[in-house]
């Protein structure tokens, strides 16, 4: 049976995982996705964050386990977050992200929750855990670079004049349907397995070699996601660019969802073992927050990035959105919490200098606020938490 003390700290750390997630929902899970779309006029502000919060609730549900995993566990080594530690470490990341969304800058999430997480740890006498800071360090360094040069590519690609520019919004789209064939779904395969995706269960029906299948199936998936793209363009050029352009918002929407609810529930999961709480009711739970976070604060956030940071069509959006979604399923994938602020200010940049000009509507001064507040999130997280577990124990003591 089950202690009270135990159900109660619990208790206590749920309920700052749950601010926590909310504080996600409302900052960059909640405001990213759709901000090249609200930006382009293809759909309104308060829309967008309805609809982003449903789409990163599935998100967080279906493909949350990898970066929850790896936050609760792998980010110090030698220890086990207790519940006051990963109570602190909640609390602190999210009332930094919260100023931040009140502030009207973007706090990068990402580097908040595992700043905190590293502060509390190290605190509690654990060690660094130097092989996944550097696969961490390698997403985060190379994501403006590889994010911000494929928006940029696609957005020239698009304003060229030797291939019509339906023709291309039409191989995109056909590139975006293979990947969606490929992402891993936790419902689709066994837990042990992480999942499988659409192309592999659909391979698995017909008959010969699974890796045969498995490519018959993405091609025909991405072929049909071009006949429906290209059917649509027929009906209009700028509809058609709208639509692709939300479908891609929903996209990293739901991304979004898959990588974020970690950072909320992350540090849970070595304490939900002890009051029997698997980890799909945690995703459930964070799921919620993110939803909660979405519908009542990312509504500022939207209309600040997509206002502040460039003036965007349907064409740079589509070129920005893009690189955002195979970012952020690389992270999902490889287990590593990514700031979705970054990723999407990054491509923003990159489409934005495809336009004519030399900046292409981007706001420098707004960009280098932005960039000083992603180092500090990080850095000011480590010392605050570990000062902070620090000072709330030897209190206690």
């Amino acid at each position: 049976m089950v202690e009270i003390a135990t159900i109660g700290t619990f208790l206590v750390a749920a309920i700052a995982s749950l601010f926590m997630a909310w504080a996600i929902g409302a900052g960059s899970s909640g405001s990213t996705p759709f901000a090249p779309a609200v930006g382009a006029n293809a759909i309104s502000v308060m829309r967008a964050g309805f609809l982003v919060g449903l789409l990163g609730f599935a998100g967080a549900v279906l493909q949350g386990a990898n970066v929850s995993e790896a936050v609760g566990a792998e980010l110090i080594g030698g220890v086990t977050l207790n519940a006051e530690a990963a109570t602190i470490a909640l609390l602190i990341a999210a009332v930094l992200v919260a100023l931040g969304v009140f502030a009207g800058y973007p706090i990068a999430t990402a580097f908040t929750v595992t700043g905190a997480v590293i502060g509390v740890g190290l605190a509690m006498g654990g060690d660094p855990a130097w092989p996944k800071y550097t696969e961490i360090a390698t997403l985060w360094i190379l994501t403006p670079f590889v994010g911000g040069g494929l928006a940029y590519a696609i957005a020239r690609t698009l304003r060229a004049e030797p291939v019509s520019e339906e023709t291309l919004i039409v191989v995109l789209a056909a590139f975006v349907g293979a990947l969606v064939a490929n992402i891993e779904f936790a419902i689709l395969g066994p837990e042990e397995a992480g999942g499988a995706s659409i192309a592999q269960v659909a391979g698995g029906w017909l008959p010969g070699p699974t890796i045969a299948g498995t490519a018959a199936a993405s091609i025909a998936i991405a072929a049909a996601w071009a006949l429906a793209i290209g059917f649509d363009l027929r009906q209009g050029t700028e509809r058609g660019e709208r639509h692709f352009l939300l479908v891609l918002g929903g996209l990293v929407a739901f991304s979004a969802g898959g990588s974020q609810v970690g950072l909320a529930v992350g540090p849970l999961i070595p304490l939900s073992g002890d009051v029997g709480l698997p980890l799909p009711a945690l995703l459930l739970g964070g799921g919620f927050g993110l939803l909660l976070g979405s519908w009542t604060g990312a509504p500022r956030m939207i209309k600040a990035i997509s206002q502040d940071y460039s003036s965007l069509g349907p064409r740079r959006s589509i070129a920005a959105l893009i690189p955002s979604f195979i970012i952020a399923q690389t992270a999902v994938l490889y287990g590593i919490p990514v700031s979705f602020n970054e990723i999407i200010v990054s491509a923003i940049i990159g489409s934005g200098y495809a336009a004519a000009g030399a900046g292409g509507g981007v706001s420098a001064s707004k960009m280098g606020y932005t960039v000083l507040a992603w180092i500090g999130s990080l850095a000011g997280s480590i010392v605050v938490s570990y000062v902070g577990f620090v000072v709330v124990f030897s209190l206690i003591g």
